[in-house]
């Protein structure tokens, strides 16, 4: 059976600084991110199986990108942990959903952070192979699983 690459895409907006940067990105900033998964697979072939035809459901794509990524890095401030943040976060009217991460959040970065937390959900004859984050219309960075095997 051929292999399929199956593409969803996904929309967040979300808040980010560089720590120890030396351009403009080091102040507090938000993007619209758009953020593009594909997964390979085989189209299942069992008659019986209500998905016949599907390498997976979009709708199942969806819900695992949604609960490891999009719901909890939308509209929410995004910060190294090397970053002296505790006393910025205090203001609570403004900073409600905030995420430190052990990681600068670069653009680079985050891919190969959703790529573990989306490999580590996916059903086991379904692979994870590429993710494309655009941080502006020009401006994106990409992971793909055969350079990183």
């Amino acid at each position: 059976m051929p292999k399929i690459r199956v593409t969803k895409e996904f929309h967040f907006e979300m808040a980010h600084a560089l720590w120890n940067y030396d351009g403009l990105c080091k102040n507090i900033h938000g993007h619209s991110y758009i953020l593009f998964v594909t997964v390979i697979g085989e189209p299942i072939t069992e008659n019986n199986n209500p998905k016949i035809g599907m390498v997976i459901d979009f709708g199942d794509l969806k819900k695992i990108v949604n609960s490891t990524i999009v719901n909890k890095f939308d509209h929410c401030v995004v910060l190294s942990s090397k970053a002296p943040s505790k006393h910025l976060l205090t203001t609570e009217e403004m900073f409600e959903r905030y995420e430190i991460l052990n990681y600068q959040p670069t653009c680079e970065n985050m891919v190969i952070d959703f790529a573990e937390r989306i490999k580590s959900k996916l059903p086991d004859d379904v692979k994870l192979f590429s993710i494309k984050l655009h941080e502006t219309a020009n401006s994106f960075a990409e992971w793909f699983a055969s350079d990183n095997e």
